[in-house]
């Protein structure tokens, strides 16, 4: 399967798994900031970039999964620290509840939780809005509508064109495949299967309207001993907004 991705530096694996509206190009402020002390992969998911897009209309979490362990083992890695953001973090806590052997730490940021447990009414209602967005308004219009929503109010325009280029160039066979996987997911059973010595932490920003802080907080309760850094005026996008922060949380693993 061909997966497109962004690499820099050596050493220890760091991966980073992006959400359903952004791709490995946003994470550049992490590949440049984090590479000279490790090595720093981002992925552009299944249906991403230049990415393949999956096998089956309505994939789970676990399909993202398997892509990932084929991934990581094409480039010989064995053990990586991982880092989802938002729709990755579905990925990423599905990854590490099968894989755990593979992962050394697990970072979920601005954590989508996943709509399996709303009512089959509610999650069909959620999955349609999106996929009606993008058949409407292309992905550019489906941007410009929502991707001003993904920042804190001290964005600059800089940071709103950066998330809605980002966001206008997805592709929409991968973008229905992720919103079909939200739809299903479950991040929070999937995080209570991880084994209780593998570290979590879990980062979320205070202005975040997209996945509130009351939701990471759910995850969170999960796992108490797990850290929590919350950075504040920070919005969804929350490692493009405010990147030293987060890359010094990112840091603070590697040490």
């Amino acid at each position: 399967m061909t997966i497109s991705y962004l690499e820099a530096g050596r050493g220890t694996a760091l991966v980073l798994l992006h959400g359903i509206g952004s791709a490995a190009a946003s994470f550049r402020d992490q590949i440049d900031g984090l590479s000279d002390r490790c090595r720093v992969i981002a992925w552009d998911a299944p249906g991403y970039g230049k990415s393949a897009a999956l096998g089956m209309a309505h994939p789970d979490a676990g399909d993202y999964a398997a892509a990932l362990l084929a991934f990581l083992d094409s480039l010989d890695v064995e053990r990586c620290h991982l880092v989802g953001h938002s729709l990755g973090c579905l990925m990423a806590a599905r990854f590490a509840a099968i894989h755990p052997d593979r992962v050394l730490s697990l970072t979920l940021s601005s954590i989508a939780i996943g709509h399996a447990s709303l009512p089959e009414a509610e999650r069909q209602k959620l999955l349609s809005q999106r996929l009606e967005d993008v058949a409407a308004l292309g992905p550019r219009g489906m941007a410009e509508k929502r991707g001003p929503r993904l920042l804190g109010p001290d964005a600059s325009p800089e940071m709103i064109r950066r998330v809605v280029d980002t966001m206008g160039a997805i592709r929409p066979d991968g973008y229905a495949q992720a919103a079909r996987m939200l739809s299903t997911g479950d991040v929070k059973a999937d995080v209570k299967r991880l084994p209780p010595a593998m570290p979590l932490q879990i980062v979320y920003g205070d202005a975040d309207v997209i996945t509130p802080p009351a939701r990471n907080l759910e995850v969170a309760a999960l796992r108490p001993s797990a850290p929590v850094h919350v950075i504040p005026a920070a919005g969804h996008a929350l490692y493009l907004e405010k990147p030293d922060r987060f890359n010094a949380i990112l840091a603070g693993l590697l040490r």
